[in-house]
């Protein structure tokens, strides 16, 4: 009881959660039951007697306040006019260590998508300018350049010419190894 109550906590709290298939399935229902009762409970409005009600009800299952405070200020609202199925299971893989099926569990409307911040640090860094070098950059491009160093727009390893192999290094060789002893 003491997991899905904290896996019912942390959807509510983050809107998506990733575990296991089966805990995901056991979840499902008791999150919905808990999103119904609030519901239920904001449906005459928020001061009457049955949304303190619900609120009593939803605190047995969820003991953390904030949590109970977003779902009937938020959550209830949102899914007002929708009859059910509050949760969506999305089968992500399998976990590493021992194979487990793993799931996407998220609400409804509240579509995560996890690189969300790496695509808006992405999209920040082309819309700030280029930094173009300094005055001591550009010359230490130009001095390189002058002595045959660096060279721009071409590889510097390409134009290297084949050394002969360091000292005990391997050798490529075409013939297989014998196979058999040592």
């Amino acid at each position: 009881m003491s997991m899905l109550r904290n896996q019912a906590t942390s959807l509510l709290r983050y809107e998506h959660l990733t575990t296991t298939i089966p805990r995901a399935k056991e979840v499902r229902p008791f999150v919905e039951r808990l999103i119904t009762i609030a519901k239920r409970g904001i449906a005459d409005g928020p001061t009457g007697i049955k949304a303190l009600n619900a609120r009593r009800l939803v605190m047995q299952d969820l003991q953390d306040r904030e949590v109970v405070g977003k779902l009937f200020s938020t959550l209830a609202p949102r899914f007002q006019d929708r009859a059910g199925g509050y949760t969506r299971i999305l089968r992500v893989g399998y976990r590493r260590g021992d194979s487990a099926e793993v799931a996407q569990m998220e609400l409804v409307g509240s579509e995560f998508n996890p690189r969300a911040q790496a695509e808006a640090d992405a999209a920040k860094a082309d819309a700030t300018p280029a930094k173009t070098k300094g005055v001591g950059g550009r010359l230490k491009a130009a001095a390189d350049r002058i002595r045959g160093g660096k060279k721009e727009g071409k590889d510097a390893s390409a134009t290297k010419k084949a050394t002969k192999p360091a000292k005990g290094a391997a050798r490529k060789t075409t013939t297989p190894r014998k196979a058999g002893g040592s």
